[in-house]
């Protein structure tokens, strides 16, 4: 993959997704799309944590209820690295409304309604770097090389 860009994203399978048992169908699709997890970790955040993540979104009528939402339960954070990592995160993820995502995208597959819409994903390659190092300490994202590569990437 050398003189192409690799980015990072952060992907975070909200408590429905958790309390529904699909992370590990999650994982799997980015796995075979060729992205490389470099970190992964269960977590329960606090208030703070959450309130800080979804700032932008302060002044929505919906901020409470989204901050309780994710509250609500364990999450599981992931850091992924490729190609264009955040757009294709976006693209296996689907439309943030499930009735707008298509099907074989995580939400077109599984999600409803909005406020249960499986997963958050970075929307930029800034607020990708920002998230992962929000929720993970630099230790814990780990760099290692994958045998692959020469098999995802020309």
């Amino acid at each position: 993959m050398e003189g192409k860009s690799r980015e990072i994203t952060f992907i975070m399978v909200k408590p429905d997704g958790v309390q529904r048992g699909i992370v590990g169908e999650i994982i799997k699709r980015f796995e075979r799309k060729g992205l490389k997890l470099r970190a992964l970790k269960m977590m329960k955040p606090s208030r703070e944590h959450v309130e800080i993540h979804y700032q932008d979104l302060k002044s929505k009528g919906f901020f409470k209820d989204l901050v309780d939402y994710i509250l609500s339960g364990p999450v599981v954070g992931m850091c992924w690295e490729g190609l264009n990592a955040v757009k294709t995160g976006r693209i296996l993820l689907g439309a943030t409304k499930p009735i707008d995502s298509l099907p074989g995208t995580i939400r077109g597959d599984f999600a409803l309604d909005v406020g249960r819409n499986v997963c958050h994903g970075s929307d930029s390659v800034e607020n990708g770097i920002k998230e992962v190092k929000h929720w993970f300490k630099e230790e814990d994202v780990i760099g290692w090389d994958d045998h692959s590569n020469p098999w995802v990437y020309e």
